[in-house]
């Protein structure tokens, strides 16, 4: 089952800084989560750090606002060795209350143009914790 999920780029052009956000909404969140999974495509050839992704409360922006993180959240972020899987733990599990929340990578976009599809898992907080799907993320990267 793909359920396609809600992102924001600051600049899609190749080779050029970038700040992505991958929108956690609450309809795509049904209890909370104590570990979230992303999955980078193999074709996404970029300079991922540890330190360089992060995870906050966000206002989606929109035609009269912008996007902005409005809280940080504390997290620990693991990175694989082959860095194609991104795990984030936040100190204390994400609720599933009205408020909206986003992994956040800062990056430089990769030299290839084309469309990269990341996959998204959490694992819920209750009393048996079970990874779940929530959604796949398209990210855009234009040639110009």
């Amino acid at each position: 089952n793909y359920k396609k999920l809600r992102w924001f780029q600051k600049d899609s052009r190749k080779k050029a800084k970038n700040t992505i956000y991958f929108f956690m909404r609450p309809s795509d969140r049904r209890t909370g989560f104590l570990k979230i999974n992303i999955r980078v495509p193999n074709k996404f050839k970029s300079t991922l750090k540890e330190k360089k992704i992060s995870l906050c409360q966000v206002i989606i922006g929109g035609f009269e606002q912008r996007t902005k993180c409005i809280k940080d959240i504390p997290a620990d972020i693991e990175l694989s060795k082959d860095k194609k899987t991104i795990d984030i733990y936040p100190l204390s599990p994400l609720p599933s209350d009205k408020e909206s929340y986003a992994v956040v990578f800062k990056i430089v976009n990769p030299q290839r143009s084309g469309l990269y599809q990341f996959h998204s898992f959490g694992q819920s907080s209750g009393k048996i914790p079970v990874s779940t799907y929530i959604g796949s993320y398209t990210i855009k990267i234009s040639g110009q």
